[in-house]
């Protein structure tokens, strides 16, 4: 295990550049399964774990982990697969997005890949918001399932709750009558409806992107007809995304004199100053932090509404 920290540690410095580092592993079977390196904080061999009455069933147990109580996730069961026999469950992947701390349970550890995100592709699935893929790549020949871990998460701490009524009234108070849109680029299908509803409770309309080439195409095809302005308010952006990342996303906006002047917000689960410098020097405005719906309707509509700070 060692190793593989040493080379997360190492490529934890490499943002910016359109590129994923994958931690590969796998649960029941062949199959390699993928996390990005920036949500790893460990991988350590599976410790004891403690289960409590009337724990979510996706909750395998939790475990003492550098002195600290952690929640372990039964990783294969969330997507639909028989939980690791005792015997196979060898490992936990201890990770940190969308403000949260919790280990994943996995059979095997293979090893830390470097991609770019021109050859990550969107699932072929019929139904991408049931998906619990989010997207695809290979390794030589073998495909590799990058988890929506998000999913996961939602599927253990339950829907986010929406922007408050309180602040929903202050911010649409604020805002008035005027039609406002955001274009939002986000690969997961959970984090493009905790958006959507947060952004409707305060009376912005969103137009949904699943990565950020998507997202760059349709501000192109506005610039190019003339009514960018008329069309679009701001841009909220995930980072890790499939074709194009965020911070090439907010690179290609500050690049084109069209779009330069767009207000870009990076809406991530990952977090860390790393991840603030990277934003920065790619031309965002704002890094926030996913999701407290409150927070980001604060953000938005202080934005929005011209720099006024948001009371509720």
């Amino acid at each position: 295990m060692a190793q593989v920290l040493e080379s997360v540690d190492r490529l934890t410095r490499l943002v910016g550049q359109n590129r994923l580092e994958l931690l590969m592993f796998r649960l029941n079977g062949d199959q390699l399964y993928g996390i990005n390196v920036f949500k790893v904080r460990e991988v350590v061999d599976a410790p004891p774990l403690r289960r409590f009455p009337h724990a979510h069933t996706l909750v395998a147990g939790m475990a003492r982990i550098r002195g600290a109580t952690v929640p372990v996730l039964d990783l294969a069961r969330s997507i639909g697969q028989p939980s690791l026999a005792p015997e196979a469950a060898r490992y936990v992947v201890l990770t940190e997005f969308s403000r949260s701390v919790q280990g994943l349970l996995v059979s095997g550890i293979e090893r830390i890949i470097n991609a770019g995100w021109d050859s990550v592709r969107p699932p072929p699935v019929d139904d991408p918001e049931r998906c619990h893929v989010t997207a695809i790549t290979y390794y030589g020949d073998e495909l590799v399932q990058i988890l929506d871990v998000e999913r996961v998460l939602d599927l253990v701490v339950g829907p986010t709750a929406g922007v408050s009524a309180a602040l929903a009234a202050d911010s649409r108070a604020r805002l008035g009558s005027k039609p406002r849109c955001a274009l939002v680029a986000d690969d997961s299908a959970v984090a493009r409806g905790q958006i959507r509803r947060a952004l409707a409770d305060i009376g912005v309309e969103a137009i949904l992107c699943n990565d950020g080439r998507q997202a760059l195409e349709r501000l192109q095809l506005w610039a190019d007809a003339g009514n960018l302005d008329e069309r679009i308010s701001m841009v909220i952006s995930d980072i890790e995304m499939p074709q194009m990342d965020g911070y090439t996303l907010v690179r290609e906006i500050r690049k084109d004199r069209r779009l330069a002047q767009l207000h870009v917000m990076m809406h991530s689960s990952l977090s860390g100053r790393f991840n603030s410098r990277a934003c920065e020097e790619a031309g965002a405005d704002r890094l926030l932090a996913k999701f407290d719906p409150d927070e980001f309707a604060q953000a938005v509509t202080e934005y929005l509404a011209g720099g006024v700070p948001v009371h509720h």
